[in-house]
């Protein structure tokens, strides 16, 4: 475990990264997926263009390292954990596709890392829809590039991440020691929204990380590799409510008590989570849920959903200062394998 110099300061493990530029597609194969960025009317902005239309407009915080260290400090934030735009991701492309434009924005996040190594640790991404591509890949980004870790989705084009098929990659990221940040992704029942697209970031992405989490425990991920670090964004999403329930149908169904052997709150309280739920009273609840030591700062900088003002959310729960040091710091830290210095 190695220092990142943020012995004092806020550690936001919820960031987002877009590169300024992306490579020339490949081929044809991969031309309908390829994302491109195109100077947009706003000053400092771009469009990520993909299948000839605007997938979403970011701003120049996404590449660049002098706005971001601006914003962090009106945040309070010492340090950023920066993973890549979730789309990014790339699981409907053809897979060698997929690595190819993945390679490029995992070099362009350690390069964007090793500028301020101080201020910045980068999480990569791989092609999982081939998993031994995907190992691979968290072999290269960890071993050559320095990454601390991997983003990933939370399904794989459809494969939830309890699947067994994904075995080999999860047993690579508990070897290499990788955080692995599971954000939600092309969610599931996004097509029973009535109203505009914008609602699957608000109420379809909670869903689709609470069913992503009981994956896993019914996968039983963390049972096969103990050390594995399994952070779920936006608070784990709907499993604070499913667990009550959980827990009754596993004491009613014998079949169910077979395939999550560990009671269900217990198995929670062995993942980690991120902070961004907007309310005080949730995130409180989701301490006494999953414990202290299991929830860290994040807040989807720097795009429009982010939380504006982390801390503020933080002192408001009225927690003794050694609590408040875990959620600003501390089990950040301990999630991206870094000490402080």
């Amino acid at each position: 475990m190695s220092a990142c110099g943020c012995a004092h300061g806020a550690v936001d493990v919820h960031t987002h990264f877009v590169p300024s530029d992306l490579p020339a597609c490949p081929g044809e194969s991969a031309r309908r997926h390829w994302p491109t960025m195109q100077p947009a009317a706003q000053c400092g902005h771009k469009h990520v263009m993909i299948d000839g239309r605007n997938f979403r407009t970011v701003s120049a915080q996404c590449w660049d390292a002098e706005l971001r260290l601006s914003d962090m400090q009106k945040m309070g934030v010492r340090h950023q954990v920066v993973s890549p735009m979730p789309e990014l991701l790339s699981y409907w492309m053809q897979p060698a596709d997929a690595r190819a434009l993945l390679r490029s924005v995992n070099e362009q996040i350690a390069e964007f890392v090793r500028a301020r190594p101080d201020a910045f640790t980068g999480l990569c991404a791989v092609p999982l829809q081939d998993v031994d591509l995907a190992v691979e890949e968290l072999d290269y980004a960890m071993g050559k590039l320095g990454l601390a870790g991997v983003e990933i989705g939370t399904n794989i084009g459809g494969v939830p991440i309890g699947h067994p098929s994904l075995e080999p990659f999860f047993s690579a990221a508990a070897r290499l020691g990788a955080a692995v940040f599971v954000h939600p992704i092309r969610p599931a029942g996004a097509d029973r929204l009535v109203g505009p697209p914008v609602l699957e970031q608000a109420v379809a992405f909670p869903g689709e990380t609470g069913l992503a989490a009981v994956s896993a425990m019914t996968g039983d991920l963390l049972g096969r590799h103990p050390g594995l670090r399994l952070g779920f964004s936006h608070g784990g999403g709907t499993l604070a409510a499913l667990l009550p329930r959980l827990r009754h149908a596993r004491r009613a169904f014998p079949v169910l008590a077979q395939a999550v052997t560990q009671d269900p709150y217990d198995y929670a309280r062995r993942f980690f989570y991120d902070t961004l739920v907007y309310d005080r009273s949730t995130l409180a609840r989701l301490i006494e849920l999953f414990g202290a030591s299991q929830l860290m700062l994040g807040t989807d900088y720097p795009f429009a959903i982010m939380e504006h003002e982390p801390l503020v959310r933080l002192d408001e729960l009225g927690a003794a200062a050694d609590v408040l040091r875990a959620l600003r710091r501390d089990n950040a830290l301990r999630f991206i394998g870094r000490t402080a210095s």
